[in-house]
């Protein structure tokens, strides 16, 4: 049985850290990932005591090269699913910031980013 979202990109957000995983729901295995936890993004952060939408960006940057290691930055046609409303509610954010930097970073660096029409923000023109 083939998945029509194949890859489906996965956020967890907490106060200090960012972390992004794209996800094949055909194999049940982690593709791609990158976080603000590796000593090698971590380093050339200035957090602090909080992560902010900058280090959400370079997380996104970060995952967009790693996609094209894999040859996967088109999702194999279909492209790289997000459901926006279900990343915002698994931890009850009420300030996107972080979900649409990243978002925005792994669109800016050529990978093909689809959302679900149903939950597309309106003053966010660009992904219609």
């Amino acid at each position: 049985m083939t998945v029509l979202k194949r890859y489906v990109l996965r956020l967890f957000i907490s106060l200090k850290y960012v972390t992004a995983n794209v996800v094949d729901r055909n194999n049940g295995r982690i593709v791609a990932t990158a976080s603000s936890v590796e000593h090698s993004i971590k380093n050339t952060l200035e957090c602090g005591r909080s992560c902010n939408a900058k280090a959400a960006t370079v997380v996104g940057e970060v995952l967009a090269m790693r996609l094209k290691v894999e040859g996967i930055e088109q999702g194999q046609g279909g492209g790289i699913h997000v459901d926006m409303e279900k990343e915002v509610e698994k931890k009850g954010f009420k300030n996107r910031t972080k979900i649409w930097a990243i978002v925005n970073a792994l669109k800016n660096n050529g990978v093909k980013i689809i959302l679900d029409e149903d939950n597309v923000n309106p003053s966010r023109p660009e992904f219609r």
